[in-house]
């Protein structure tokens, strides 16, 4: 049975919007939209990605 608390999300690259990752985070210890420096294949280059809904 999966947690509620813990939702599952998209991070999208500020540069090219593509959607390159899925993850999970839990909702009550992060509150704040997640974003992480992250290696995009299309961009060829580490870039911040930015939590999108799935």
């Amino acid at each position: 049975m999966a947690s509620e608390v813990r939702i599952k999300l998209l991070l999208e690259c500020t540069e090219c919007k593509r959607r390159n990752y899925a993850t999970e985070k839990n909702k009550r210890n992060t509150t704040a939209k997640l974003e992480l420096k992250k290696y995009c294949p299309w961009c060829d280059k580490h870039t911040p990605h930015k939590e999108v809904k799935v």
